[in-house]
């Protein structure tokens, strides 16, 4: 009976795929689809599709160490066993943790976007919004995993139909041929845009994170990591597809932000305006939930291991939960959104995951006898995505120098803070 109690508390396929779909359609689809169809122009489904293609395989490789090395720490772990530098992980633990600062800022940003449209009002109700909402999460996951896992199968399920008739309406009464020709912006804008809404696809990888809390991790890690990642390619492709059919020009400069709700005018109306803002509204809250869940685990392990002061791996007793980390990158968080603007946050982002799943896949490569994965998979994920990152480089040098500088200084400090104040320093290192 202890066992069936213990068990019923127990992540499924269901949550798992709840809190990957939840991580990716998040502030993604909402806060950068104008920016992707202003860079790929009618091709914006391509970009989006080439996204797909590279979560998938780098998905591939998170299953197969997910299930070798079975461990909260997720990617950090998994550098620490492909690599034999241990700073090497250790930079890489840094810059993940920073990078899902990144996103939930990105999501956070987006809900008092769209917020503050639906309230009409300006920067104060934007800001009280987006700290409203990590404060909200904040208190749903130190309530317990359940609470986080049952809160994602209902807003994921809400906020797929609202997409879904989204989708539906706009394929019926767009107009074909405002979707030619299909590379009105040229092959060159197909990659920048893919390059930079690749955040969107961020958050499958926060599954294996919570392996020692499935039910069933053999069977539902990959499939909960392919079936997430296909769910979400497929909402993608279609709502920008109908996007592209229903934007014009001067609606994406003017209404970049939540271009997506503006989109859904044209066949709906004021009432679709309103039903996309909720549907941003829900779908940033869940990326934040998943994104919260996962990266306080990070932080977690990263403490176990001495990457972080040993506070944050302290644990609630009762329900095993690591409320130091949650109450930090939650308060860090709450400070880089208020601070920073959207530029700087989904570059950051965007940046940050690419380089990571270059790493990932470096890691599957070096473990492919370990792990039982076929080379050419993860080598295939690794090209692309490194691809992906230099598409993002000239995209950034050519186009928003700050930015570029910016998220430089930000890795330099990361790299500095691994190598002169971690355990592991190789700077002022005791003798």
């Amino acid at each position: 009976m202890s066992q069936q109690k213990t068990d019923s508390k127990k992540l499924g396929l269901r949550e798992l795929i709840a809190i990957g779909v939840g991580g990716m359609v998040g502030g993604g689809i909402f806060s950068v689809l104008g920016l992707s169809v202003e860079l790929s122009g009618h091709a914006a489904p391509i970009a989006f599709s080439l996204g797909a293609v590279i979560a998938l395989l780098t998905g591939f490789s998170y299953s197969r160490l997910g299930l070798c090395f079975r461990d909260d720490g997720g990617s950090f772990t998994y550098l620490e066993h492909a690599f034999e530098g241990e700073n090497v992980a250790g930079i890489g633990g840094w810059l993940l943790l920073t990078g899902y600062i990144g996103t939930l800022a990105l999501y956070a940003f987006t809900f008092g976007v769209y917020g503050a449209a639906m309230l009409g009002g300006g920067t104060v109700i934007h800001h009280i919004l987006e700290s409203f909402i990590l404060l909200l999460f904040l208190g749903v996951n130190l309530y317990g995993v359940q609470a986080a896992g049952e809160t994602e199968d209902v807003i994921v399920m809400i906020k797929v139909l609202i997409l879904g008739l989204f989708a539906v309406a706009g394929l019926v009464f767009m107009k074909p041929a405002d979707l030619f020709p299909v590379l009105n912006k040229g092959t060159d804008g197909v990659l920048m845009g893919a390059a930079l809404i690749f955040v969107a696809y961020e958050g499958f990888e926060l599954i294996p994170n919570a392996v020692n809390e499935m039910k069933n991790p053999e069977r539902d890690l990959p499939r909960g990591i392919m079936i997430a990642v296909i769910i979400t390619a497929l909402i993608y492709v279609v709502v920008s597809l109908v996007a592209v059919g229903n934007l014009t020009p001067e609606d994406i400069t003017k209404y970049k932000e939540y271009a997506l709700a503006v989109a859904a005018k044209p066949f709906l109306g004021q009432a679709g305006f309103t039903l996309i803002g909720l549907g941003a509204l829900l779908s940033t809250a869940s990326a934040i939930n998943a994104t919260l869940f996962g990266t306080a685990r990070l932080g977690m392990v990263m403490a176990r291991d001495r990457d972080l002061p040993r506070v944050f791996s302290h644990r609630e007793r009762t329900k095993d939960i690591p409320y130091v980390s949650l109450i930090f990158i939650t308060a860090v968080t709450l400070v880089f959104v208020n601070t920073t603007d959207l530029t700087i946050i989904s570059s950051f982002a965007s940046s940050t995951f690419l380089l990571t799943f270059v790493s990932i896949n470096a890691a599957a490569i070096r473990l492919k006898d370990q792990v039982n994965i076929n080379p050419l998979i993860p080598l295939a994920g690794l090209f692309l995505s490194g691809a992906c990152w230099l598409v993002l480089f000239v995209y950034l040098w050519q186009t928003n120098f700050r930015a570029l500088t910016w998220i430089g200084g930000f890795y330099l400090a990361v790299i500095a803070a691994e190598l002169v104040f971690s355990q592991r320093r190789l700077i002022f290192r005791k003798i």
